[in-house]
């Protein structure tokens, strides 16, 4: 059995912010032989993505922090993007991680797509509004990629909160990260449906 081993890609523009604590409120609960690595794209950020697929070959990057965000990725089993909602979908951040998976895909000798097929993708998010069906095109977009790759989808766990540390009063949300990446929540657009 695959030791599991947790990407955490914190998409948001500020650190410690709602989304950020809610997946580590969920991270607490993995056992503690998982390996946890986290990576800010603030603090690391991507540049442009550069389509390049009818004008030259992609080349692995070998320094910087395209390289460190495609090592990591490669060597995790499970990746939990933590994106805030921001226009009701993923941050700027998180979504240019996910423009050079399409670079990845491209680059020869990576098998990016056949690495990450039978891995798991995961979200967690917080949004400001009550009504959660405003998150289905973050859920969508991580299901979509996750369908995509060949991976498995955990779903999207959701946490209300605008101002700093709102999020750790939604005892809701607390409550469902505690099961969160034991599967045992279920698929994110009926976690509310209770409010």
């Amino acid at each position: 059995m695959t030791r599991r081993s947790f990407l955490f890609v914190l998409g948001s523009s500020r650190p410690d912010g709602n989304t950020e604590s809610l997946a580590r409120a969920a991270a607490e609960q993995l056992p503690s032989d998982v390996e946890q690595t986290w990576i800010s794209l603030a603090r690391h950020p991507l540049p442009d993505f550069e389509d390049q697929r009818h004008d030259s070959d992609h080349v692995r990057p070998t320094e910087g922090n395209t390289a460190l965000l495609l090592d990591a990725t490669l060597a995790a089993t499970d990746i939990v993007i933590a994106s805030p909602l921001y226009w009701y979908s993923v941050s700027g951040q998180t979504k240019r991680y996910l423009d050079h998976w399409s670079g990845w895909l491209r680059t020869p000798g990576l098998d990016f797509k056949a690495t990450l097929a039978g891995r798991t993708l995961w979200g967690v998010t917080a949004l400001a509004d009550d009504q959660p069906v405003v998150a289905d095109p973050l859920v969508g977009t991580l299901n979509n990629s996750a369908a995509y790759m060949g991976m498995s989808f955990g779903g999207v766990l959701l946490g209300n909160g605008s101002k700093p540390g709102d999020v750790l009063r939604d005892t809701e949300a607390l409550t469902r990260a505690k099961t969160f990446f034991a599967g045992e929540t279920p698929a994110a657009r009926f976690l509310w449906e209770t409010r």
